[in-house]
């Protein structure tokens, strides 16, 4: 059974955000719609496979029950709620950025 998918408004701003910015960093709408369907890919799979993302390296994410999914530079942090059958994404962040306040 396929678990819901439901978003934090932090996450589609995040999300938001980060397809503006390859938008007018490489000027073309179709990198910047590749790049949104490889992470609409990522989460769909969480939707089949909520136990695909593994652990994050922070112990205070862990602890807080947050799972990590990588898209190419960019890390998916999503917590999975069985009770419900829901998987919430929380943030989008970039890897190569100090993220821990961006959660």
């Amino acid at each position: 059974m396929a678990y819901q998918i439901l978003r934090t408004d932090k996450a589609s701003d995040q999300l938001h955000a980060l397809i503006q910015y390859i938008l007018m960093d490489s000027g073309s709408a179709e990198i910047a719609l590749k790049y949104l369907q490889k992470i609409e890919h990522a989460v769909m799979l969480l939707a089949e496979h909520p136990q695909l993302g593994s652990y994050p390296r922070y112990s205070i994410f862990k602890k807080q029950g947050y799972r990590v999914l990588i898209v190419e530079k960019h890390l998916l942090f999503y917590k999975i709620d069985e009770s419900k059958q829901t998987v919430i994404l929380s943030a989008i962040v970039d890897a190569r950025r100090e993220y821990r306040h961006l959660i």
